[in-house]
């Protein structure tokens, strides 16, 4: 190099990196052709770390501070290149920053539904959505698996290849586990648990690692949630006639707020079918045969029972009471 080339040459004094934003994983500072000169400053901000990097061989690496780049705080570079201890020349060598800040509140969900054998339902369908966060622990690993010579990575580059190991894992743990699927809701917390003890590991070999895992939610694609939603409804109907009573009460109580107009027959239709029910029950009891021929007659010499009291609804819950009375003695209302 000649004197006018050694005195027109740009030599770096300070280095530092200023993150571009909300993601920022690794940057190269820009070098070009010039060279770093021997006792400038290198300022690495609080989370982050910066490594140096020697046509292609990982040097030292900085932490959080001000530091003053010579041969006795850079003892790798030193080796690397065979400098002498009062080496005062201006080098060349590649810096990379890395950020260390947690990186919040990424998405992990799976794609398409996951197959599993279920103990209780059989073969199902489910799917699952939650968020994770991790952080840069091992630059030197980080910058041999991910970096690379590239210039900047975004946390956006790597969601592809973690979710992807999330799902994987996901699907082994959901696969072999035995806990049935409308139970897994309460089991969020032990699921959560054995996919981050099995997840780390990945994020690890990365240079990563996993802070916070969370699965939010298990549940069913829309046509299996149907079929779900049906069978629960059956199991909570249970008896069937036990229902029907139940919904002529609440049509009964629906329809006496409002006695007007459709309201007034729906009360009318109410009452009808609670009628029918009670006609019901007593020819269960053998006072009778309901719908067919006339009652049978009652054998001669044989006491006729006294026909029962009158009865009404009542107009606030429907139920069958005394015609005078005026007091409802199921709700209490007054007639």
């Amino acid at each position: 190099m000649s004197l006018s080339q050694f005195i027109s040459k740009q030599f770096i004094r300070v280095i530092r990196w200023n993150e571009s934003g909300d993601g920022a994983l690794s940057y190269r500072y820009p070098m070009a052709d010039m060279e770093i000169e021997n006792g400038g400053q290198l300022t690495v901000r609080e989370s982050q770390l910066a490594l140096f990097v020697n046509e292609g061989r990982i040097a030292d690496v900085f932490g959080p501070g001000l530091h003053t780049l010579t041969t006795q705080n850079m003892p790798i570079l030193t080796d690397l290149m065979n400098w002498s201890k009062d080496f005062e020349s201006p080098f060349k060598s590649d810096v990379y920053f890395f950020s260390t800040r947690l990186q919040i509140d990424q998405k992990w969900g799976t794609p398409t539904p996951i197959t599993i054998r279920d103990k209780e339902y059989g073969v199902v369908r489910i799917r699952s959505f939650g968020n994770y966060s991790y952080r840069i622990a091992d630059p030197k690993k980080f910058f041999t698996e991910v970096t690379g010579t590239r210039e900047e990575v975004v946390a956006d580059d790597l969601d592809g290849q973690l979710t992807t190991m999330i799902v994987a894992r996901m699907t082994a743990i959901f696969a072999n586990s035995e806990i049935s699927f409308v139970d897994m809701a309460a089991n969020l917390g032990m699921l959560t648990d054995k996919v981050t003890a099995d997840v780390s590991p990945s994020f690890a070999a990365l240079g990563l690692e996993l802070n916070r895992f969370v699965v939010e939610s298990v549940s069913l694609p829309d046509d299996l949630q149907k079929v779900m939603d049906q069978r629960i409804g059956v199991n909570m109907a249970g008896d069937l006639g036990r229902l029907t009573q139940f919904e002529t009460a609440e049509s009964l109580e629906e329809a006496a707020q409002n006695a007007g107009g459709t309201a007034g027959m729906g009360v009318g239709l109410g009452a009808g079918a609670a009628m029918a029910q009670v006609m019901y029950g007593r020819t269960a009891t053998g006072t009778g045969v309901f719908g067919g021929a006339a009652a049978a007659t009652p054998a001669a010499g044989a006491a006729v029972a006294a026909p029962e009291a009158e009865t009404k609804f009542c107009i606030d819950c429907g139920k069958a009471m005394p015609e005078r009375a005026k007091f409802c003695p199921g709700c209490g209302g007054e007639q």
